[in-house]
């Protein structure tokens, strides 16, 4: 054993340690070979690489089965007390065979932390004692934030009454302390004379012999397995003196501790080989211990850093045989590409192709459907039947859209129109005309259009008439066609303007309305602290709940389509990128998928800031790729919510659970609004962190294939990756297809045998998304 300041290092071959108690915290690391330790807890088989935290002042023993190397941390009440009082109302449960799924990374920690303390102790370096204080800290610090559980009872009793429970418990996890009947009166705001007088009747015993009885049973291990003093003993185990623990001792046992001890104090014969560590030379030159300490060290390089961050811990336990079951509808997505002639593009086909494939699009939207460049004007020829037409554009394109299944959202701004009403519907029935010859009326009806009206120099009445015209051309050519509205509407009002009330008076001539929302609208992003952040949650959800009361209000129930939404985000460019919000946007979706029909996305950031001119930002919607086809975080949420599929049986503020026929889908999502400028600050972030751990019961028994994907800023953010590896002096192909070949979200494929119940931890970083899938597999 070596002393280094306040805690001990032990570095042995054991082949038998008898049984002991320490007053503080053991840690077993084996380098090789295998051990058993038995304990009042049962027995732990250890092999290489196993830890096994035995915590204070409990009762084991070691033996080995085969030749072994251990590497055991002992840190005594005295060193730990100083930094966390509360340490002794606690136990760490850390057996590495035993930890849940999830908590890999941390005992690699663990591990590396370990063996880096053995190093820094052989090589006498300058600054050595504080090398060795911090990792101690981190070791500590480490247990504290993952494995902290309650303190073990000595013996349980059988009680049905809740309040002498947790009263029993209090005594147990405090005994050692000078607690009083007054103290735990008050802790359970009772008084003194009614606790005493319950405590009797309950278990006929009076509440002061139940304490010392407790704190006896505590003192005969120490009596037995130790060779404290009697004095400290005593102390240690919470009697005010020396005297009174022998009198009650005598009372008990019928003679002193001294005698007790004499007579059945448990012989230590050990065996054991120690290795002696101040002789750092001859340790660190075995090349046995070099190979296994450089295994550990790299190993740890590999693993996340997330033993030490600060976390919000929450415990989740889902009972699926008490659960109800609802099936998981999923909007429909509209996909902006602006014009219709974008689709002339290889790069957008493909985009289409690949958002089809994996985001359920339905719908394609287009502005300027007549006044872009796509329909071309009509040329003067001699020719009886011409040989040119101006919708050949617009047939490929659309003919491109009807072959991916696929149909079209058509915006009609008033804005464009306003100057020549009669010639834009004039136009515009020779299009439809066209259209239905050459694509039938049975796919010309799936089309929707869309009225928007953003011109304010406009008055109500004109905008009002034009839509009637407009909504009579259209029903009359095709009866079965979808003719609407975008409403503008206020959220801190409640309600829409003046210029658009006639909207509540023609519900007759409107079959659906469409809406915008986007929390950065109430924000202020000056403002470093601000109550609007707060707003800002789930403002999707509560706009949409404002606009559906607003409606119904006025006795109209009609299907909402949400055309352009954004979740939260910066309002720059950097801020924009660096903020990352992928649990934001996922859980956005979700939360609108029983009042929305459809969810609007612009295709890519070149069109959609094309469509605003290009001069800021654009911050009113969400794009699916990014320059050069790299997928956005918004194409990634929407690919894992539109994985979700069968019956939602569990939902709750950060997590989903379906169910379908190859078995189940679990998402966690730790979603957060701050403002962007802190997610610059990574010290900020790691404090928005959530560590999870997950109970599943009621899961039938049989062997699973576990799918499980991170997507959060260190995996599938493509603005980090894209900013990391930028260079001033210009990207070619190979670091583009670098960049958005690596942006993606991480899979890990494991075998898991599930009896019943299934527990992991997660540790989701700010705005993360952890999507698991449960496979049934079928032998």
């Amino acid at each position: 054993m070596e002393n280094v300041e306040d805690f001990q290092l032990h570095l042995q071959n054991i082949e038998f340690l008898s049984s002991r108690i320490y007053p503080g915290i053991e840690i077993l690391l084996v380098l090789d070979g295998e051990l058993i330790v038995e304990m009042d807890s049962g027995f732990f088989q250890l092999q290489e690489n196993d830890l096994l935290v035995i915590n204070r002042n409990q009762l084991y023993q070691v033996r080995a089965v085969k030749k072994n190397t251990v590497l055991t941390l002992s840190i005594p009440d005295t060193f730990i007390s100083k930094y966390y009082q509360e340490y002794r109302h606690y136990h760490f449960n850390l057996f590495s065979r035993q930890v849940d799924r999830g908590k890999e990374n941390i005992i690699v920690q663990m591990r590396k932390f370990l063996s880096e303390l053995l190093v820094a102790y052989c090589r006498h370096e300058e600054g050595r004692q504080l090398e060795l204080h911090i990792l101690i800290c981190r070791i500590l610090l480490t247990l504290i934030l993952r494995f902290k559980g309650g303190r073990n009872n000595v013996e349980e009793i059988t009680v049905k009454n809740q309040r002498l429970k947790e009263i029993i418990a209090y005594l147990k996890q405090h005994f050692d302390e000078p607690i009083t009947l007054e103290d735990v009166a008050n802790h359970f705001y009772l008084s003194p004379s009614y606790l005493s007088r319950y405590f009797k009747q309950q278990l006929d015993i009076g509440f002061s012999r139940f304490l010392m009885n407790i704190r006896l049973e505590h003192s005969v291990k120490d009596l037995l397995y130790s060779n404290d003093s009697i004095t400290y003993i005593s102390m240690k185990n919470g009697f005010p003196n020396t005297k009174s623990f022998t009198n009650l001792f005598k009372e008990m046992h019928g003679e002193t501790p001294h005698s007790f001890r004499e007579k059945n104090k448990q012989d230590q014969v050990d065996l054991v080989k120690n290795y002696q560590l101040q002789d750092s030379g001859t340790l660190l030159s075995s090349p046995e211990i070099i190979m296994k300490l450089g295994d550990l060290l790299s190993e740890g390089d590999t693993a996340s850093s997330l033993s030490n961050t600060e976390t919000h811990f929450e415990e989740l336990i889902i009972d699926l045989s008490a659960v109800n079951s609802s099936l998981l509808v999923h909007p429909s997505t509209i996909l902006s590409i602006g014009e219709l002639r974008e689709l002339q593009k290889d790069i957008v086909r493909r985009q289409v192709i690949v958002a089809k494939k994996g985001l359920n699009i339905k719908y394609i939207s287009i502005s300027k459907l007549l006044s872009g460049g796509t329909i071309s004007s009509a040329v003067e020829t001699d020719e009886l039947i011409p040989t040119t037409s101006p919708y050949y554009n617009s047939d490929e394109a659309i003919q491109f859209i009807k072959t991916n299944d696929l149909s079209l959202f058509i915006q009609v701004n008033y804005r464009g129109i306003s100057s020549d009403e009669h010639a834009y519907l004039q136009k515009l029935e020779h299009f439809l005309r066209h259209c239905l010859q050459v694509f039938g009326e049975k796919y010309v009806s799936s089309w929707y259009f869309v009225y928007l009206t953003n011109d304010e120099a406009l008055d109500h009445k004109r905008l009002e008439r034009f839509y009637l015209s407009l909504q009579k051309l259209l029903k009359t050519m095709v009866p079965s066609i979808q003719v609407g509205v975008l409403l503008p509407f206020s959220f801190q009002t409640g309600a829409t303007d003046d210029k658009h009330r006639w909207v509540l008076h023609q519900e007759e001539q409107i079959d659906f309305i469409a809406f915008q929302a986007n929390p950065n609208e109430i924000v202020d992003f000056k403002e470093l602290i601000d109550d609007q952040y707060l707003l800002a949650k789930d403002f999707i959800r509560k706009k949409t709940e404002k606009i559906k009361h607003y409606l119904k209000s006025h006795s109209i129930e009609k299907p909402l389509h949400l055309l352009t939404w954004s979740s939260f985000s910066g309002n720059t460019r950097y801020t924009n990128g660096t903020f990352f919000r992928g649990a934001l946007i996922l859980n956005d979706a979700i939360n609108a998928t029983d009042d929305v029909k459809s969810l609007g996305f612009w295709i890519n950031s070149e069109i959609h800031e094309k469509s605003v001119g290009g001069k800021n930002i654009p911050l009113e919607g969400m794009e699916l790729f990014h320059y050069f086809n790299g997928k956005r975080p918004a194409y990634y949420a929407m690919s894992f919510f539109n994985r979700l599929q069968g019956n939602m049986i569990a939902k709750g503020d950060f997590y989903i659970i379906t169910e379908n026929e190859r078995g189940y889908q679990i998402v966690l999502m730790n979603h957060n609004i701050v403002n962007p400028y802190f997610s610059i600050e990574e010290t900020f972030l790691q404090k928005l962190m959530k560590e999870v751990r997950v109970t599943i019961k009621g899961i039938p028994r049989g062997e699973y294939q576990i799918r499980k994907y991170i997507f959060d800023k260190d995996h599938g953010a493509l603005y980090k990756n894209w900013w990391q590896n930028n260079s001033k002096f210009g990207m070619d192909s190979e670091i583009i297809d670098y960049i958005t070949h690596s942006s993606q979200p991480s899979l890990e494929v494991f075998d898991e045998m599930i009896n019943d119940e299934w527990s992991f931890y997660s540790y989701l970083s700010m705005n993360a998304i952890h999507f698991f899938e449960l496979r049934k597999v079928f032998l």
